[in-house]
């Protein structure tokens, strides 16, 4: 199933082949529009490239976001976006894209990160909904997911998610609650 997969960092000579993966696998530019300006703007803590003999299959990115709290600004991660080649999704790619990102920030010291994605898809990573409902979002509760990656770090936490300004989102305008993703 995996064997054959290497998951290793972008180098600047995948951007049009991780331009590719993402426009092919959201079947549109919006993400790897997103993608470029987050590199361009700075905002991209890791990016990650899945290949096989060679051939970038997956990616996924990893930037600077915030949660606004009544006392201070709380550093945060938005996972946004993954993508794998449809021919090569159920793989398990995406999965292995996800560990190596959140083992890196780890390593890093992250302690939260944010997603918003299939809600039967993302809680096998850790991923919840319920550490993530004392946030302000724009999104539908059911996909908008945290997880921390140091045990307890969003213990009392409340406030409003700020993603980076490429993400286009208009300020805490929350999504109506019946809304699907």
């Amino acid at each position: 199933m995996n064997s054959g997969i290497i998951v290793r960092s972008e180098h600047p000579e995948d951007r049009d082949a991780i331009r590719h993966v993402n426009e092919e696998a959201f079947g549109g530019r919006d993400e790897a529009d997103l993608v470029d300006a987050l590199r361009i703007e700075g905002a991209a803590l890791a990016s990650f490239v899945a290949e096989i003999e060679k051939r970038i299959v997956g990616h996924i990115l990893f930037s600077r976001m915030s949660i606004e709290t009544a006392v201070n600004p709380l550093p945060a991660v938005a996972l946004a976006p993954m993508a794998v080649l449809q021919e090569q999704q159920g793989q398990g790619i995406g999965g292995m894209l996800i560990r190596h990102g959140l083992d890196w920030l780890r390593g890093e010291g992250e302690q939260i990160v944010i997603v918003v994605g299939h809600p039967k898809y993302y809680p096998r990573f850790g991923f919840s909904t319920d550490k993530a409902c004392s946030l302000v979002s724009p999104f539908p509760p059911e996909a908008f997911m945290a997880l921390e990656l140091i045990p307890g770090a969003l213990n009392c936490v409340q406030g409003k998610v700020r993603y980076h300004a490429a993400f286009g989102l208009r300020e805490t305008e929350p999504f109506p609650l019946s809304g699907g993703i």
